[in-house]
């Protein structure tokens, strides 16, 4: 018998049976495994361009999908598989919950978390949002679901100026959350009047403006791309600006080019195999020591990993619960944000990176 017919029955790790995951095994051995599995419980891994790039390979082998946090949703809810795996973190989990009620939701570690979720707590955002009722509420993908109810709207990288300069030329006041430095980009661009929450990127926060001047003279053909998630001096330096999907599309137009990238060096693995020849320098941090919180790779995506993922799959651990009357009122928020870009489809299509944030061949951001 093969390792991919050693098919363990769900919830059979108690005593006297085989381990959820057997020790020993090689990463060759164990990605066999994880393949099993996945087909055996007619389940599918979505995985984020920021974690280990053997759950990312994982993903496109077994039919899944790589991508950011709401197109890997997208992904789940449009795929007939009954279970999904989520690899990232636990805002992604809640969002494929929010769009996939009946199917199960299963995460490799339900304590992978995200800075900017856990730094806008549900009870203190709905304080601030009722201190300012004449404000409309816009938030950012990385917040939970009970964040999202509380929302108007909810936006992506890809498509919050299009929506922001839409809701200001409306003549809204906004309320913005979580992260400070993409909603003053956003501010900045569109002239909006928004009032910020005070949240940010561990990732990208660590991103500096004085070393990335030093690091660009040492480069001078290097461009320099950049995610609007990081401090407004750094922005300030980009060639590119961008989501996910438009830091990728620049790196696959000018495929043998060199680049400085300001996101989490997750990204890297993606960005080789769409341009090999590529020369990808990391945008410097604060440095490889205990000055560093993150140097550049988010801590909680770096939790998820083939083991957890056989483990989930084996056991029913790490299921994603999201009560029924939070769903329903986040939904609306994400639903309003998927309208706008459905409605704007034509324009989009004209737009580069489109404004929906979807790349053919590439991803969502």
């Amino acid at each position: 018998m093969s390792l991919a017919d050693t098919v363990i029955p769900l919830h059979s790790a108690t005593a006297g049976q085989p381990p959820a995951v057997p020790a020993g095994l090689s990463q060759v051995e164990l990605t066999e495994l994880v393949a099993a599995e996945l087909k055996a419980r007619d389940a599918v891994l979505v995985a984020h361009y920021y974690v280990d790039g053997a759950l990312q390979d994982l993903a496109q082998a077994t039919g899944g999908f790589v991508a950011d946090s709401l197109e890997m949703a997208r992904f789940g809810r449009r795929h007939a598989a009954k279970t999904l795996v989520v690899a990232g973190v636990r805002f992604m989990g809640e969002t494929a919950k929010i769009l996939s009620p009946d199917k199960r939701v299963l995460m490799p570690e339900l304590e992978a978390t995200c800075s900017l979720d856990i730094g806008c707590p549900a009870d203190a955002f709905s304080a601030f949002c009722d201190a300012h009722p004449d404000r409309t509420v816009v938030v950012y993908a990385n917040t939970s679901a009970a964040v999202k109810a509380r929302a108007d709207w909810m936006v992506t990288s890809a498509c919050a100026l299009p929506i922001v300069k839409h809701l200001k030329d409306q003549g809204r006041k906004i309320l913005w959350a979580p992260d400070k430095h993409l909603g003053g980009y956003i501010q900045e661009q569109t002239g909006a009047d928004m009032l910020m929450w005070d949240g940010s990127c561990i990732v990208h926060e660590e991103f500096k403006a004085t070393e990335l001047v030093l690091m660009r003279e040492q480069h001078p053909q290097a461009k320099v791309l950049v995610h609007p998630e990081s401090p407004a001096g750094v922005v300030a330096l980009a060639d590119v600006v961008g989501s996910t999907s438009a830091l990728l599309k620049a790196v696959t137009d000018d495929p043998t080019g060199t680049f400085i990238v300001a996101t989490d060096n997750g990204m890297m693995h993606r960005m080789r195999q769409l341009a090999p020849q590529a020369v990808l320098l990391e945008a410097p941090t604060s440095g490889r020591s205990a000055t560093c919180k993150s140097c550049a790779h988010c801590p909680w995506m770096a939790m998820n990993a083939l083991e957890g993922v056989l483990h989930c799959l084996r056991t029913g651990s790490g299921e994603i619960q999201v009560d029924e009357t939070v769903r329903v009122k986040a939904l609306g928020c994400i639903e309003r944000m998927l309208d706008f870009t459905a409605a704007s489809a034509a324009n989009a299509a004209a737009t580069t990176p489109p404004a929906s944030g979807f790349v053919p061949n590439i991803g969502a951001a």
